[in-house]
This record gives C-alpha cells, structure tokens and sequence, in this order.
C-alpha cells in the first residue's frame, strides 16, 4: 500500500488560520531570502565561524527586517506577530541570523527609539533601519550575567562630559558595529543619593573603546560575538539616553527581543522536524523505509506535538502583544516554553538521523549546538522558572 501524502507541521495544526494575509504574506517573503540567500551558506559559516553582518545587513533593512515592529523613522511599523513569525524563518535557517536582526531591531534600536531624544533618533534610527549602520546593546558583564544589577561598568561626570569605564561581554555585532548601547551605573544621583543605571549611546571608534572578537565558540558560530572594554571612552553630555533611569530600562528591551525568541527558536526545532522526517521517508532500514517504524513515528508524533503547542502559544502571544496586554510573566513563560521543548526537539531529531545527524549536512545538529545558547541567553532557563515562581507565589526566590 503507497504511503498517503504526508502533512506538514503548519498543516497538522492548522495554525496558518490564525494569522492574517499580511502575516502568511512577510513569512513567505523572508522564508523566500531565507532559502534563497541564507540557507545555501549557513553551514559554511558556521564551519568557518564567521558571519558577513556588514554584508548582509542592507539586504535584511530593504525587507524591512530591521526594528520592523517600530514606528517612524524608516521603521516598517509591523505587528509583533509578523515580527515574531520573520524571526521564525530567520531561526530555521540558524539561530545566529535571527540573533544579529534582534539585537539591531529589539535591542539597539527599541533603547533608542523607546528612551532616546528626538536628535538621537533621527540621527541612529533611520540608518540602522536600512542597514547602513550596525548596533549593538551592552547589558552582560564578564562576572554579571543573570545578575545585571551587580555592574561595574561607571560613567562618571567630568564637567559636561561623560567618562566610561568597565567592560561587557557576549555582545552580538559587538566588533561590527556602528554605535553601541552601553548601560551603566551613574554617579550617585542628586535625588536618592544611589548610583543609577543609564543607557549611553557610545561610538566605536571613541578612543578608549575596544572590541574583541571571540573565538572557539561551539555554539552560534555564524555569529559575531563581541567583548567590550571601556578605559576613559569620553562621551559628550547628549550621550545619555534621556528616557532611561533604572534597570527597568535595559530590562524592558530584554523582553521585547525574548518576544522575538518565543517564535524564532520554534523555527529551530521545525527545520529540525522537517530534516528528521524527510530523512526518515528516504532511508531504508531492514528493506524497508526508517519512517514506516512504530518507534520512528512515535517520536515524530510526541515531537511534533510539543512544536504545535508551542507555536499555538506563540501565536496566542504575540495576539496579546499586538493588543499591548502581554506581561513580563507570560514572555517568561513563551521563552522558556520555547526553548526547552525547542532543544529537546533538536536532540531527539539528531537520534533519528543518527550518524548523518553530526554532520553538517543536516541542520539538526548545528540547531542544537546554538540552542543551548539561546536557552541561556535573555534570562536562562532557570531565571523564567523563578518569573513564574514569583507570579504564582508572590515570593521573590531571587535572593
């Protein structure tokens, strides 16, 4: 008896229905450049641990990729859920392309465009839109991961001027870029007499001002991955972000790119999915094909079903967004919903391609290797669970 026709993911749960024609119409469009200008090299990149930011940030800011959920200044001005389903496309194809457009669009550019001054927009915004020019967003220190508030990093005044010094680490785009968010704390303010934590817009070629390229990664390799040092960088007065005070301020951005994480991750674990199945279709075991076993289907089946739950949450989020009801609480929730079940998806695809799942020619390994990032970075794995914690319980098990 021939096999029936196989159904994709998208199919089975029927999600495509939720979504409006603008939405299915920007997903096709960057899953489009995705096949034809990502997918074709991403293993070589990888490989080679390198990613060509310069080169391709024009193209992703003709798209409108760039801070595409921002409105004004070049901004395509897009729903959250056409932005969280361009992250999707971009993340199937590898978890570093979908990070380098969120730490420009949801990082950078959302402190920019959410605290900056009217001159600070215009002056960053339109440019960082088309691509022309790169950011990056300074919040993790070598000692201060899930921590943020135990910083070192100063700015201290120097008559009018600002005088920075310190250090971050893991900065994505952080050795290609243009301009560089940098959060610090001030000296103690003239109201609580407590140092304060503002946002800086730092140039990277301020003297003083050193990015190094890190190496020897094993994961998120195609991606470009910064440490930055700060010795005297002298900034002028309008360097701070006029709208940031406290730590709430990074923090709010940190959200706007986990929201971003909640679909692209799930793009991770369906290109996973689609590699495992076809994979299991083709190859033939004791005469006949891997995908006609019962313990082949059992794991697509409970795989499958963790992928669908997870994108009818997503979806479901980003509704909440687009309404401006969504809570720190329940991003936590999509986060860390995503990425566990994401990387667990990815590990258990690798057993069904088994040996051929190591290489690069398939992705499902490559996928796994930057999960493991992306279940750490943007609040870890165990920082969501203690979000919902806290929600749950009123109890603060932070400290």
């Amino acid at each position: 008896m021939a096999p029936d026709t196989p159904r994709t993911l998208d199919e089975l749960f029927a999600t495509d229905a939720l979504l409006q024609p603008e939405e299915r119409e920007i997903r096709d469009t960057v899953a489009a450049f995705a096949a034809r200008r990502l997918r074709p090299h991403v293993a070589d990149w990888f490989e080679a641990g390198t990613f060509p930011a310069r080169e391709l940030a024009p193209e992703l800011g003709e798209l409108g990729l760039l801070g595409m959920h921002l409105d004004g200044y070049g901004c395509a001005g897009l729903s959250a859920t056409a932005y969280g389903l361009a992250c999707q496309e971009l993340e199937a194809v590898d978890s570093g392309i979908r990070s380098m457009v969120s730490v420009q669009g949801s990082l950078a550019m959302t402190a920019i465009h959410r605290y900056g001054s009217e001159e600070q927009k215009q002056q960053w915004l339109p440019g960082m839109a088309a691509g022309e020019l790169l950011g990056c967003f300074g919040l993790t220190e070598p000692d201060f991961g899930s921590n943020p508030g135990g910083m070192r990093t100063r700015a201290k005044r120097d008559g009018d001027d600002w005088v920075l010094d310190g250090a971050k680490m893991w900065i994505t785009n952080g050795s290609v870029a243009d301009i560089a968010v940098i959060w610090a704390y001030t000296d103690p303010d003239e109201e609580g007499g407590r140092p304060v934590v503002r946002g800086f817009l730092v140039p990277t070629d301020a003297p003083g001002f050193v990015a190094r390229e890190m190496h020897r990664k094993l994961s998120l390799r195609a991606s470009i991955t910064a440490e930055l040092n700060f010795d005297g960088v002298r900034l002028p007065a309008d360097a701070v972000l006029p709208g940031s005070r406290g730590l709430s301020s990074p923090l709010a951005c940190l959200g706007e790119a986990r929201f971003g994480i909640v679909f692209g991750a799930l793009g991770a674990a369906r290109d996973c999915l689609a590699a495992a199945i076809e994979y299991s279709r083709s190859r033939e075991v004791f005469d006949k094909p891997l995908a006609a076993y019962q313990l082949t289907q059992a794991k697509l089946a409970d795989l499958a079903l963790e992928y669908g739950k997870g994108q009818l949450l997503a979806i479901h989020l980003g509704r909440l967004k687009d309404r401006g009801e969504l809570t720190a609480e329940q991003v936590s929730a999509g986060k860390l919903n995503s990425t566990r079940e994401a990387i667990a998806i990815a590990r258990e695809c690798r057993t069904i391609l088994g040996a051929n799942g190591i290489t690069l020619d398939y992705p499902v390994l490559r996928h796994a290797n930057n999960l493991e990032s992306v279940l750490t970075y943007e609040g870890t794995a165990e920082v969501h669970q203690l979000t919902l914690g806290k929600a749950l319980t009123g109890s603060n098990a932070f400290r």
